[in-house]
């Protein structure tokens, strides 16, 4: 176990203390009498809905804000200006997301990736569905969302801070909401690729009611809300397996004459060029089905007492069928030629002499001996969350003011990863096809093909390749994956704020938060065979319609349901009995217990108002992981312990805020703080995957040399990342706070990064297989903390009415912000330094909207640079891939009847992605070299609110 209270830490306290003196003095230095305020005059109310009213609540939360925020509120009871949450931050200065199968999910703020934001619902830390701590934004129905405040400085009250930033999302508070409000929402939604396999749809709907009143003479609150959504999305999806370089010392392109390694004939020119190794592409059809509920129950008898529970729970489905063919090109076949023996071993696919190469890359050409796999997949999730809150503040005299929070949040979650195999024959039986092929100007391979990959007699159950082969012999038909994530929050939360009367502070709040968290991850896979080898023909009560592949050039390819295929008992479920697998599986726990003081400032600095906060948390966390480590001792036959690890540390975090209004409405906002982001959870795994060679059991092995041991594995004694950040911002507010222009900049010193090293590890009492280890010590291939780095940007953010330039421009608006980002880590010192990973150089936002007499538009593009991106890789595994930069434009219409018998009702038109921008992935930094080529296609909506 260790306790660290780092030297930076103490001097960053050091720096926030001297703040306070400063501010001390100067607030006795101008300490004046005050007169008291003239109390305010009340005024009619004045509502603005819409899209111009979502803006300006924004705005004002902003700035009145004492960090540095963005804010999305509302356009009105039951809608948000996006089609998710997520879609809707993107939009925000200095904030950006990845799109996955065509949608936004998680976000990036400031260049660091997701597993650096932290998400809050009602302030209290969330779990996620995802197998760490990245929270998943299209969980969360936007419609049952008041607002959204991404926290980009901290302060010392805000529990469960992200190092990137801390994500808000809020839900409707119907006292603070003042009236009664019903409001029901329909939309209708369709793809225009249209549905893409067999079996599957290209229309879906959402509805959404929602319930706002008070009670008892407004000391009873209740909010009630339920949104459905039934989402489909469709993508046509290329992926590459890499591009080898064609070898001399390949004997299907090279010979030896004369004792000498020359080309064959007709390779001459195409030796050493790049080309495509194989390629895995599919057409996906998706739908995603959630159902979420949300409840407030407030009770305000009185202004000492206020207590509110809130609920909010989310169904959620997301079914996506896959159907595709693979096929394996320079590193398909068997080893070796097989010139007359094709019972014995499969040709080698042949490339032929008279290929086309563009700089250094084959484009074009023919393929001699392809064997096809051709692919029916499924991925499913299901997962439900639930989140519990209970708040009670007790106002206790003039002085005080103590405040109770209890929650709990859960989530439970399955998938099932299936994919299964068809094809001419098993392993080296059945014909092989001659392929035509062409790079596209995407880097999408087109082929022409001699086989009919939809005839049903041709085509069957099998294993074409001999995959899988150490498990079933001869291969394997497919392999299912079915993870489950549980993930479970309790916390408890208990503070208390006193009221100061002396300058420069206005009040001081102190407090305990104490959280305990458990993640459990189960790896269940299995392999799918054919019972009795050989192949298995599609049942024809199975059979689909053929999916049409004509993007790739291949006109068809057999069609079934693969779900259904594997639960008739027709195929054979073997479980994956193999080291990796078993160490897969892994447990862990986090107490964290969180004390934290606040000191809140208001104040006159030299004439001028000056407001803000500064204060310090004592982070306490003690985390601890159950697993298993296995080695492989044979095909299919593994050796298996449990383990366990753990530590715990602390951290001392303070921070500042000071906001200087220098002129009317014109902010000046500084923030100093240390911030923490704690590790990957798959990386605090205490699971190892290790093996015993007992050739290098010879006496003078050593730890780092010739050790018998060695392993990959997580690390539970894993230390979060830490920055120190500073960030200085200009902000001025015009119109009546209906627009404002902003520029701000930040430096984060990251002062460690988890990368992988080796590591010497004991593995005392690891079974060695009956041997006497002469050693004991080994290396293993685990995340580690290393050295940091720094990420360094800086903000631009315009939002203004038009009107303030001319009258006849009411209705008119932008909206606007970019950023430039640059970042250096090197964890490693005997490294080369990197970017970070998920950084994208620039990002701009921009929305030009209009909103007059009812009528409503709307038009929003989003753009980010080339990022290093988080992407599934094989079998299914994290992988990180360079994303080409991306623009993603939008639209919105709408029309709100204002009078007469249709007052209240409001028609939209929307359509996303109106340019059918593809998401690319690419590597060695060559964007011709493409990995994956996703095209997602434009989807549309058509809806209807009324609110009453």
């Amino acid at each position: 176990m260790r306790t660290q209270v780092t030297r930076r830490a103490r001097l960053l306290g050091g720096a926030a203390l001297g703040v306070v003196g400063l501010l001390a003095m100067a607030g006795a230095a101008q300490a004046q009498s005050q007169d008291p305020q003239d109390e305010p005059t009340e005024i009619g109310e004045i509502i603005v809905t819409g899209i111009r009213g979502s803006i300006e609540a924004s705005i004002s939360e902003k700035a009145n804000n004492t960090s540095i925020v963005e804010v999305i509120s509302a356009e009105d009871i039951g809608k948000l200006p996006d089609v998710s949450i997520a879609e809707s931050l993107a939009r925000l200065p200095g904030v950006t997301s990845q799109r996955l199968d065509g949608r936004s999910q998680l976000i990036s703020i400031r260049g660091l990736g997701p597993d650096f934001t932290t998400a809050l619902l009602n302030g209290r830390e969330l779990v996620t569905t995802g197998d760490n701590r990245g929270v998943e934004f299209d969980q969360f129905p936007s419609e049952l969302l008041g607002s959204v405040v991404v926290y980009k400085t901290p302060d010392a009250e805000l529990v469960g801070q992200g190092l990137a930033g801390t994500v808000d999302l809020r839900t409707i508070r119907p006292l603070a909401y003042g009236r009664r409000a019903i409001a029901a929402n329909y939309r209708h939604e369709w793809n225009d690729i249209g549905a893409l396999n067999s079996g599957t749809t290209d229309q879906g709907d959402r509805y959404t009611l929602s319930y706002i009143n008070q009670f008892a003479d407004d000391t009873v609150g209740l909010a009630l809300g339920w949104a459905h959504m039934s989402s489909p999305y469709q993508s046509e999806r290329f992926n590459a397996w890499g591009y080898p370089t064609i070898d001399i010392n390949d004997d299907r392109f090279g010979q030896t004459v004369g004792g000498v390694r020359v080309a064959r004939p007709g390779y001459e020119e195409e030796i050493g060029q790049l080309v495509t190794g194989g390629v895995k592409p599919y057409v996906m059809s998706s739908e995603l089905e959630r159902d979420g509920y949300m409840g407030v129950l407030e009770w305000r008898p009185n202004d000492r007492l206020h207590t509110t529970f809130d609920a909010f729970y989310s169904q959620f489905e997301n079914t996506q069928v896959l159907r595709g063919i693979e096929f394996p090109l320079y590193w398909g076949g068997s080893a070796g030629a097989c010139p007359g023996t094709p019972d014995v071993c499969r040709p080698a696919p042949t490339l032929r002499p008279d290929a086309v190469v563009e700089d250094g890359l084959i484009v074009a050409g023919t393929w001699d001996n392809i064997k096809g796999v051709v692919r029916n997949d499924l991925n499913k999730r299901d997962s439900e969350i639930l989140a519990l809150g209970w708040n009670t503040e007790l106002v206790a005299n003039q002085d005080w003011t103590l405040e109770l929070d209890l929650n709990y949040s859960k989530v439970e979650r399955s998938d099932i990863i299936l994919e299964t195999n068809a094809g001419t024959g098993r392993n080296v039986a059945g014909a092989l096809d001659t392929l035509g092929f062409e790079l596209t100007d995407d880097g999408v391979t087109r082929f022409t093909s001699q086989l009919n990959y939809a005839d049903p007699n041709l085509i069957r159950i099998t294993s074409p390749q001999g995959w899988g082969g150490d498990v079933i012999p001869e291969g394997q038909a497919g392999y299912m994956n079915t993870p489950t994530v549980t993930d479970e929050i309790r916390a408890v939360r208990l503070s208390g704020t006193r009221t100061l009367s002396g300058a420069p502070f206005r009040s001081m709040t102190f407090g305990v938060n104490h959280s305990e968290r458990e993640k459990v991850f189960i790896n269940d896979q299995f392999y799918i065979g054919v019972p009795g080898g050989g192949d298995l023909a599609v049942p024809s009560n199975l059979l689909l319609a053929p999916t049409d592949l004509g993007y790739l050039g291949i006109s068809q390819v057999i069609s079934y349901d693969a779900l259904a295929l594997v639960n008739s008992g027709a195929l054979d479920l073997i479980r994956n009995p193999n080291a990796d697998v078993i160490t897969g599986n892994w447990e862990v726990t986090e107490k964290v217990t969180t004390a934290y003081a606040m000191w809140d400032i208001e104040h006159n600095l030299f004439g001028r108002p000056l407001t803000g906060n500064v204060g310090v948390q004592v982070v306490h966390t003690d985390q601890m992981s159950d697993g298993f480590s296995a080695r492989q001792v044979g095909p299919g036959v593994a050796e298996t312990i449990a383990v366990t690890g753990g530590d715990a540390y602390t951290e001392f975090l303070p921070s500042t805020n000071l906001n200087v209004e220098i002129a009317d409405d014109t902010f000046v906002r500084f923030a100093l703080a240390r911030t923490l982001a704690r590790p990957r959870m798959d990386d605090m795994r205490a699971s190892r995957n290790y093996s015993f060679n007992v050739a290098n059991n010879i006496p003078g092995a050593e730890a780092d040399r010739n050790s018998p041991w060695s392993a990959s594995s997580g690390n539970p004694e894993l230390q979060p990342f830490i920055a120190d950040v500073v960030d200085l911002s200009l902000e001025k507010y015009f119109a009546n706070r209906r627009g404002y222009v902003a520029l701000a900049g930040f430096y984060k010193h990251l002062e460690s990064y988890v990368y992988t090293r080796n590591q010497i590890v004991d593995f005392t009492g690891y079974p060695s297989g009956g041997v006497t280890p002469v050693i004991n010590l080994g290396l293993s291939s685990s995340p580690d903390n290393g050295e940091g780095g720094w990420i360094q940007g800086v903000e631009f953010a315009l939002s203004t009415p038009f009107d303030i330039f001319h009258p006849a421009l009411e209705g008119f608006g932008l909206i606007f912000s970019a950023s430039a980002t640059d970042s250096e880590i090197q964890p490693d010192p005997t490294q080369a330094p990197t970017a970070l990973p998920g950084l994208s150089e620039t990002v701009v936002n921009g929305t030009v909207y209009y909103e007059r007499s009812g009528f409503q538009a709307r038009l929003s593009t989003r753009y980010r640079s080339d990022f290093l991106g988080e992407v599934a890789g094989f079998g299914n595994g994290r992988t990180l891939r360079s994303v080409a930069g991306e623009t993603v434009l939008d639209a919105q219409v709408g029309y709100e009847f204002q009078d007469g018998p249709l007052d209240g009702l409001s028609i939209l038109a929307q359509a996303n992605n109106l340019t059918d921008e593809p998401f690319k992935t690419f590597q060695n930094g060559d964007e011709r070299q493409t990995i994956d080529f996703h095209r997602y296609g434009r989807t549309f909506a058509v809806g209807l609110n009324y609110r009453f």
